[in-house]
């Protein structure tokens, strides 16, 4: 080339290279322009299906942590499919493309090999249900309500309104405390009172105040019992069988109306106390 042009002949070398650039460049920029023209269309379309999956799921009244489950698998495949469309449009073959996807598929196995993990466990959680959307749990020492049960993690949205993403992995093995499965709960205080105070007057007492809330069971029966003789008190222990729903409200309102019936009927609450003896010289 560089002969071509000191031989005089760059015209020449214009006449044929310029054509060949606008040919190339023109053809480049009509499959840039059709795969972003099935892109944009892609996109259309991959969201109607996800709405449409997310219509049939819910008409079909399909559990909403399998419903999310599926929702984000479905949208998860279609985005992919659309990539490789669009690849395919610029002029990249497919073919190579898989061969390529194959030969790193070991590495990207072994890179994901949690997301795997987590992946297998969402469906474990599905198909076994150790709990569901809206159920309180406690999970990897994390308490919330759930959320959503995706792909690869289950979503919690904690007391104080945090939301907490669990893989799914070591969700389905591991630890789960679900507080929402069963219709009751039982609801415990230890109740420290001095020495000294007769242990009929304080049963009575609790029996009374416990009698006054409606939302306690009467089966089983409350249980008022001495828990033991500490050190600086005599605890009693207190337990009741609530609707799970009940469970807090029971708590707290019973609590307060034991401190202020205590304090009524002259029952005392104890302070710690250390008795010192002195060496007489």
């Amino acid at each position: 080339m560089y002969l071509t042009l000191l031989s005089g002949n760059f015209p020449a070398f214009v006449n044929d290279i310029l054509p060949n650039l606008w040919a190339g460049g023109l053809d480049l920029g009509k499959r840039i322009l059709a795969a972003l023209i099935i892109f944009i269309i892609g996109r259309l379309i991959v969201s109607f299906i996800n709405k449409l999956v997310a219509r049939v799921l819910q008409r079909r009244k399909v559990d909403a942590g399998v419903q999310t489950f599926v929702r984000s698998l479905v949208n998860i495949l279609l985005m992919i499919l659309l990539v490789i469309a669009v690849i395919s449009k610029l002029g990249v073959e497919t073919t190579s493309f898989a061969a390529l996807l194959a030969s790193a598929g070991v590495a990207v196995g072994m890179a994901l090999s949690g997301n795997l993990q987590n992946f297998a466990g969402g469906l474990i959680i599905l198909i076994f249900r150790p709990y569901k959307v809206g159920d309180w749990i406690e999970a990897q020492g994390v308490s919330g309500s759930v959320k959503e049960i995706q792909i690869f993690h289950t979503i919690l949205t904690t007391a104080d309104n945090k939301v907490v993403y669990i893989p799914n992995g070591s969700a389905s093995s591991g630890t789960i405390v679900n507080y929402s499965r069963e219709d009751t709960r039982r609801v415990d205080w230890t109740v420290g009172v001095e020495y000294g105070e007769h242990f009929d007057r304080v049963e009575e007492t609790v029996r009374r105040i416990l009698a006054a809330d409606k939302r306690i069971l009467d089966t089983p029966a409350p249980t008022i019992a001495l828990g033991a003789l500490d050190a600086s008190s005599v605890n009693i222990t207190i337990r009741v069988w609530v609707k799970n729903a009940d469970y807090w409200g029971v708590y707290y309102d019973v609590q307060r109306a034991i401190y202020e019936e205590f304090n009524q009927a002259g029952i005392g609450f104890p302070f710690p106390q250390l008795t010192i003896h002195t060496a007489k010289d």
